[in-house]
């Protein structure tokens, strides 16, 4: 009898409506997405359009109709198998970097020496050493964004779900933190949801990147990304083969854009 592979993530029929002033508004009907475990996946589209909220309710922030399933089981809320990466740093200000990285660890109860070794091995992977005794406020935005990512893969979550982890970075920066999650991911190959606004950060990362229609928001178009990772940066991105997808995900992506516009425009 065969096995039936299951992926890590289903979402299955997801809807989530907002009450505002001036109503309600339907920001997701009936999404569908899964990803396999192991899979980077990333989420673009227009401004508006959802991305954010559909993580939030992966990550068991947000009540929605429909279903979400990991591993086999539903969701009813935050759990330790997804780690969070927000836009904001959202480090602790009094915590040093080892103890910023090490917090989850201790909240779970991991013992002293465990945590020890956990948090040495991290700093070496997000390259601080030397900054172990360093608040937030003597870091950079890059720095601060690496801390924030080691402090997610100090509990060791099964799920990465990442929302425009590197939007408020300079373009220099952006890069040098895609170039360090690649690099994570591949040694790690954990299951990754990553919403961003850019597409070339979308196809240099992912497996797989999803363009969501205009508000409300659904998955319209995927695209396989089947590049070689261990080429250099600078080889990669000027290849035919990556701005050959690059592109064909930018004209999905601004099809949505001029919907998005035209909705803006009839409802104004």
């Amino acid at each position: 009898m065969l096995d039936i592979v299951r992926p890590k993530i289903e979402i299955r029929g997801v809807s989530k409506t907002y009450a505002s002033e001036h109503g309600p508004v339907l920001a997701l009907r009936d999404t569908e997405l899964a990803v396999n475990e192991g899979e980077f996946v990333s989420i673009v589209g227009p401004s508006g359009c959802g991305k954010s909220t559909l993580l939030y309710i992966v990550g068991g922030f947000l009540e929605a109709d429909g279903e979400v399933v990991v591993d086999g089981a539903p969701i009813t809320g935050p759990g330790t198998n997804r780690g969070v990466v927000f836009q904001e740093y959202a480090l602790f200000p009094w915590l040093t970097v080892r103890d910023n990285i090490g917090y989850g660890l201790e909240r779970q109860g991991v013992p002293a020496v465990e945590t020890v070794k956990i948090i040495d091995r991290l700093i070496g992977v997000i390259g601080l050493a030397g900054f172990e005794n360093r608040y937030p406020r003597e870091l950079s935005g890059g720095m601060k964004q690496r801390v924030a990512i080691a402090r997610t893969l100090a509990c060791d979550p099964a799920i990465l779900l990442l929302d425009e982890p590197f939007g408020a970075l300079d373009a220099q920066t952006r890069e040098i933190m895609q170039d360090e999650l690649l690099r994570i991911w591949l040694e790690t190959r954990k299951t990754v949801l990553l919403v961003t606004h850019d597409v070339t950060e979308a196809v240099y990362l992912s497996n797989r990147v999803c363009v969501m229609s205009a508000r409300p928001g659904q998955i319209i178009e995927e695209f396989a990304v089947a590049l070689d990772r261990e080429r250099p940066r600078e080889e990669l991105v000027l290849s035919a083969e990556f701005n050959n997808i690059r592109n064909e995900v930018w004209l999905s992506v601004r099809r949505q854009a001029l919907a998005a516009g035209k909705q803006d425009a009839q409802s104004s």
